[in-house]
């Protein structure tokens, strides 16, 4: 982990943001996944903000499941800021 986020500073602060932001996107799917209860303060944040991350992506794919709808919505954003921002990480620390 400390060889990971070690190094430049700038592609440490880039690490850390996508990796928050890919986080929020799981979190989020975890939660449609275990129905958590879209009432309390921190499931509504958390929702919120994936559906502020995701705004690009969502409704990409007509899916009818529910589940799956919820998991490539939220699922590929995280997994583009993860590639995208983990690939500009590595090219500004070799900068």
């Amino acid at each position: 982990m400390a060889r990971r986020y070690g190094g430049n500073p700038a592609a440490t602060g880039i690490l850390i943001i996508v990796d928050l932001m890919a986080l929020i996107l799981i979190l989020w799917i975890a939660f449609f996944l275990v129905n958590a209860n879209t009432a309390n303060d921190v499931v509504s944040w958390v929702r919120n903000a994936a559906d502020w991350l995701s705004g690009w992506s969502r409704d990409m794919f007509h899916i009818k499941s529910d589940t799956w709808r919820t998991v490539v919505n939220y699922g590929l954003p995280a997994a583009v800021y993860l590639l995208v921002g983990h690939a500009v990480a590595g090219r500004v620390s070799r900068a």
